[in-house]
């Protein structure tokens, strides 16, 4: 019997996710300090799914038990998935690419496709994030009144994915499309009460792979400068990627690269709009406060809520035994308030240091490979936000995903003083 099993709704619903603020944290407060190793059950299966019922998952809320937990791939493994479903390890491969892989594959794949990642690459993407966001403000400028997410935070980094990978912007509302649905299943805002979640999310990947597969052909032989021609012309066979790693890869930077710098965008307004002395340090001295009010953006957004790993032998946590085969679940967002590790942890605080946050997944080999480019998009979007909208603000509460596993803002209404004013 595991003797912390704690009340309903648990961490790991989604409904948990979309009351009030302080009732969230509070009961994140309790799992850290009350059950930092807790037992809880998994949401029921609806009946012939197609994934099992799982027994149930560890909890983890400590800041100090996940990075032990991200230090130690041997003992915590993500190749048997990265959430709570027992999804089949193809299906794992083709959402999760090198997410849901272990060393020595994990390694390789890395390797391949940092290739787009190089201070070259990224210097040139750089440039391109300055365009991008120049662009969006000159398209809601005029306005006065947004949904900041989808016509502001989301166009950003969807934009910058598809740039990266050579996608032609004709495909950009179809890979947004897909990309809530694989994210937001849960959500009867994509995926209608009573649809098939399962399929729903096979559908968007499979649309997502057949546009990756199509692109990818195209570059076959092209001296071009995106990561898809870098990836498909490679010389060398190891660093030949089949069809399958370039869309299982695709489908991840679409999904890890764009959903979260959406997210922290979105609630960075949010907590900017909450917090006007904050904002007014920033604006006072942008450039030098951006480093630290970017961190703690993604410190307090955490927009991956959670990372599941699976352990390949019996491990002791906190005097709790946790058997071999059993599933924990890394909750980083609940570490991120760890009031062991910071001061006042529910303040917004733009010049908080030191801010060693797990935003971006803990240390070790599975730390975010887009982290600098997604400090950059954060950075370049407020900048450009605070030098030609400087009285945006959040008008409204954010509309939050109602997912365990993204820490998701769908809508979010904004107003500022139009530019033609």
């Amino acid at each position: 019997m595991h003797d912390k099993v704690i009340p309903e709704p648990s961490i790991i619903h989604g409904q948990f996710w979309v009351r009030p603020q302080n009732q969230i944290e509070a009961d994140l407060e309790e799992y850290r300090n009350q059950y930092p190793v807790a037992f809880v059950p998994e949401p029921q299966m609806p009946e012939g799914s197609p994934i099992p019922q799982g027994k149930g998952t560890w909890i983890l809320t400590k800041h100090a038990d996940i990075t032990y937990a991200s230090r130690n791939p041997d003992i915590f493994s993500s190749a048997q998935g990265i959430t709570i479903l027992d999804s089949p390890p193809e299906f794992n491969e083709f959402f999760n690419s090198m997410i849901g892989m272990d060393d020595p594959r994990h390694a390789r794949l890395r390797r391949i496709v940092s290739k787009g990642f190089t201070p070259r690459m990224l210097s040139k993407l750089e440039d391109s994030v300055q365009e991008v966001a120049s662009s969006i403000v000159d398209d809601v400028g005029e306005k006065g009144e947004i949904d900041f997410i989808v016509d502001v935070a989301a166009a950003l980094p969807l934009k910058i994915v598809c740039d990266l990978m050579g996608i032609p912007a004709s495909y950009y509302k179809e890979v947004f499309d897909c990309s809530n649905v694989i994210l937001g299943a849960g959500d009867s805002e994509y995926v209608p009460p009573g649809g098939d979640i399962l399929s729903a999310i096979l559908e968007a990947g499979i649309t997502l792979q057949s546009i990756m597969n199509e692109v990818a052909e195209s570059k076959v032989g092209i001296d071009s400068e995106d990561l898809t021609s870098k990836l498909v012309n490679a010389d060398l066979d190891d660093d030949k990627l089949t069809s399958g790693d370039l869309a299982s890869f695709f489908i991840l930077l679409v999904v890890a690269g764009n959903e979260t710098t959406r997210n922290a965008i979105g609630w960075g307004l949010k907590y900017l709009t909450d917090n006007p002395d904050q904002r007014k340090i920033w604006e006072s001295n942008f450039d030098a406060v951006a480093p630290t009010a970017v961190e703690e953006i993604v410190r307090l957004a955490s927009p991956v809520t959670y990372m599941r790993r699976t352990t390949t032998q019996d491990v002791v946590i906190r005097e709790q035994e946790i058997k071999a085969g059993d599933k924990v679940c890394m909750f980083y967002l609940a570490a991120n308030r760890d009031e062991e590790v910071f001061d006042d942890p529910y303040k917004f605080d733009v010049l908080r240091q030191p801010n060693n946050h797990v935003g971006f997944g803990g240390p070790g080999p599975h730390f975010c490979l887009g982290a600098h480019l997604a400090r950059r998009e954060i950075t370049v979007m407020f900048r450009e936000l605070f030098r030609r909208l400087p009285d945006i603000e959040a008008c409204g509460e954010p509309d939050v995903l109602a997912a365990s596993f993204i820490h998701g803002v769908k809508h979010l209404p904004a107003r500022f003083t139009p530019t033609n004013q």
